[in-house]
């Protein structure tokens, strides 16, 4: 009874990693990126092997702006 307790425990655990893995990498794959992190293939290449899909760059925008206080040269 006990060892099955312990399996039980340990299958809820992995279950509870990859799904959780999976919700964070996917909701990582479509939030808005900054600028700096737009290209970081440590990323891509990790998000893609966890959730198995591409990012579509088509529907991850941007999270800032070309004239933004971060870029701007005139302050």
């Amino acid at each position: 009874m006990v060892t099955f307790l312990v399996a039980l425990a340990i299958v809820g655990w992995v279950a509870v990693v990859v799904l959780g893995s999976q919700a964070y990498f996917r909701g990582e794959q479509s939030k808005p990126i900054h600028e700096r992190n737009w290209n970081s293939d440590s990323f891509e290449t990790i998000a893609e092997v966890v959730t198995g899909s591409k990012t579509d760059y088509t529907e991850r925008v941007p999270g800032f702006v070309a004239n933004d206080a971060y870029a701007s040269r005139s302050l």
